[in-house]
């Protein structure tokens, strides 16, 4: 049986080739092993912005067994702790789980659940991060802040923030040092929430981007062929828009309809998320009523004097985009401020995109 699966070994998904592999493993054939290892790694994506990797898995076939995401990357998982627990892959992997739970403190299903608490458990004890003993200091421009043991009798509950308010951190550039002695892998995560002067806001965002563009429409002459009233071929002229992208400080008119487009990027799978555009003060949205307009993320479009906000249910991970149109209407030159995207009950999800000024003539 290992010979024929073996033989078919293209024709398994790559959930199953986990699963081989670590049958192979366990029964020492190693150079099947290295062709399976080899075989997977084609799978891989890895994002180095965001220190992730997982299993490109095929598309719409998520109701099938082997269609698990999260099942599937828990087993290669497995496979790495067996094979390379200390290879650079695997705590990527590690962290696109985490930071794919559904519900903070589980995945989708008791099963899926069961598994990745298992393959992080195989992970920790074969890289030897169960068992920590390190000492690391927090230095903020040459001066200590704080001091922390970490061994494995308080790898869960030691004391691991340091929060930074007011005059404590004042205006310009800083330097945050962690230095570490011991044995023993150091995570860490640095948030910063500033007010800013800068003119424009410039973009940023890291698991979830938002960028804004804007378009000019102008109506195109446009014709169908539809079928008339006895049969025959007539022509029929239907709405057509050309769209041009506007940069920062183009100029329209009273008037003109344009187009905002929110494309999104979200590198795991979120819930509840929340976009919010700042339109310029001078234009007005074409809809007079908020509610639901088909768009491709079913989002609830809700129109406010000073934005136009889009709750979305479940977003993706890929690429995504939503628009709506603005006409206009007050001559003078205006401000959008950045449209933003944040996560509903999980503020430090957060991003935002460019601001951007246009100028509407009379």
């Amino acid at each position: 049986m290992r010979g024929y699966l073996y033989r078919d070994r293209t024709k398994l998904s790559a959930y199953s080739k986990a699963m081989f592999a670590l049958a192979l493993q366990k029964q020492g054939q190693k150079e099947q092993l290295d062709m399976l290892l080899s075989n997977l790694r084609q799978f891989v994506v890895e994002d180095n912005e965001n220190q992730t990797a997982y299993l490109k898995l095929p598309e719409n076939c998520w109701w099938l067994w082997y269609g698990s995401d999260i099942e599937a990357n828990a087993y290669y998982l497995k496979l790495l702790a067996k094979t390379d627990p200390k290879g650079a892959l695997a705590p990527r992997l590690v962290k696109y789980l985490i930071n794919n739970r559904a519900h903070a403190a589980y995945w989708n299903s008791t099963r899926d659940t069961a598994l990745v608490i298992e393959a992080l458990a195989d992970y920790l004890k074969a890289s030897g991060e169960n068992k920590p003993d390190i000492a690391v200091e927090l230095w903020l421009d040459g001066q200590k802040q704080k001091e922390v043991s970490i061994t494995a009798a308080d790898l869960f509950t030691f004391d691991n923030k340091l929060a930074l308010t007011g005059e404590a951190l004042q205006s310009g550039q800083h330097d945050l040092e962690l230095r570490k002695q011991g044995a023993g892998p150091l995570y860490y995560n640095a948030y910063l929430t500033n007010f800013t002067l800068e003119d424009p806001i410039t973009a940023a965002g890291l698991e979830v981007k938002i960028d804004r563009k804007i378009y000019l429409l102008k109506e195109a002459d446009k014709t169908v062929e539809v079928s008339g009233s006895r049969g025959q071929a007539a022509a029929q002229r239907v709405e057509k828009y050309e769209r041009t992208e506007l940069p920062s400080l183009a100029a329209v008119k009273s008037g003109d309809l344009v187009e905002v487009e929110l494309e999104i990027d979200s590198k795991n799978d979120y819930e509840y998320l929340m976009f919010e555009d700042f339109k310029p003060a001078g234009f007005e949205p074409t809809d007079v009523r908020s509610g639901y307009n088909a768009n491709s993320l079913g989002a609830y479009m809700e129109l406010r004097d000073n934005r136009v906000t889009f709750f979305v249910r479940a977003l993706d991970r890929g690429k995504h985009s939503i628009s709506y149109r603005l006409r206009a209407e007050a001559p003078g030159q205006f401000s959008a401020l950045p449209a933003t995207a944040a996560a509903m009950y999980a503020p430090e999800l957060k991003a935002n995109s460019d601001e951007i000024k246009l100028k509407i003539s009379d």
